[in-house]
């Protein structure tokens, strides 16, 4: 669609299938399912999913998105930012290169823990975020020079979840987020206020809509993050509890043009097919396009 018809660049992620990295999260759909499930919707661009969901090599990862009229968006990468660091650039080095060769325009760090899962973690003390920091830094620069943009994805279960964390990082490196509507309001981050005060900032931003009674819980320890997904923390776009159309009316009146990626957790059952997650991201679309005709008819 052109720019006047409707000015939303929308992506889908696996995540909204169920796929994910953390071991145990639930039934893995195979990519044709959950490929053709998108491009049954219209969705023509995609994340990757976890590592080693889709071909390593990226002519073979290329020719699979092509068969189902999917273009590449870029891709999630959690490493211990913190800790390790030699580790830490060599997988970038590697994942920066292949992302590229597939044709993919934006690198999506966390802060990850270290640990499995994203329930628990240590805080950092300050040389340990120091290190985080430039880590951070230093993996921007390798992907710029593979052609890639890094966003930093404040994320639950990492270093860099809570309102206070998210305010730091803004103050200690220039690097962009990715404005992931879910995971900044667990944790206590207000993701419309945070587009309107640094729309600068925005690299990425991944749609979700919450309940606010699970998310609530979340953020006061007394429900784990996983145990919230599985009770439905996440929503269809619009049937939440987020103003989703008031982060997007902010962000793209600010200049935004990048991607909005459904990208909303979804565990399944071992029997579970597409058909749910598939009519969820459906519902999400239509919400929206409403959005994105709003946004055309006022010429913003």
């Amino acid at each position: 669609m052109t720019e006047t018809l409707h000015p939303l660049r929308i992506a889908a992620a696996p995540i909204s299938w169920g796929v994910c990295e953390v071991p145990g999260w639930g039934h893995v759909l195979d990519p044709a399912t959950v490929l053709a499930a998108m491009a049954g919707l219209g969705v023509t661009a995609t994340e990757f999913g976890p590592p080693d969901y889709l071909p390593g090599d990226p002519h073979a990862l290329r020719g699979v998105l092509a068969a189902h009229g999917m273009t590449p968006v870029g891709g999630f990468l959690a490493l211990p930012l913190h800790r390790d660091t030699g580790a830490a650039l060599a997988t970038a080095r590697a994942t920066a290169a292949r992302f590229a060769a597939a044709g993919a325009e934006v690198l999506v760090l966390a802060a990850a823990t270290g640990e499995s899962g994203y329930d628990a973690r240590t805080p950092l003390d300050g040389h340990q975020w120091r290190t985080l920091i430039d880590t951070a830094e230093t993996i921007a620069g390798i992907a710029a020079d593979h052609g890639l943009r890094t966003t930093v994805h404040p994320h639950v279960g990492t270093h860099i979840e809570t309102a206070a964390e998210v305010a730091r990082f803004l103050a200690d490196t220039d690097l962009d987020l990715c404005l992931d509507t879910g995971h900044l309001s667990i944790g206590g981050t207000d993701p419309v206020e945070l587009g309107r005060r640094h729309p600068g900032r925005v690299g990425h931003v991944h749609l979700k809509d919450v309940r606010a009674d699970l998310a609530d819980r979340v953020r006061a320890g007394e429900l784990d993050y996983s145990a919230a997904v599985r009770a439905g923390l996440y929503v269809p776009l619009g049937d939440g509890d987020l103003d989703i159309a008031a982060l997007i009316h902010a962000v793209h009146g600010a200049g935004y043009r990048g991607w909005y990626v459904i990208e909303q957790d979804t565990m399944l059952a071992p029997d579970a097919t597409a058909a749910v997650p598939t009519d969820n991201a459906g519902r999400s679309l239509r919400h929206l396009a409403e959005i994105g005709s709003d946004l055309a008819a006022s010429r913003i």
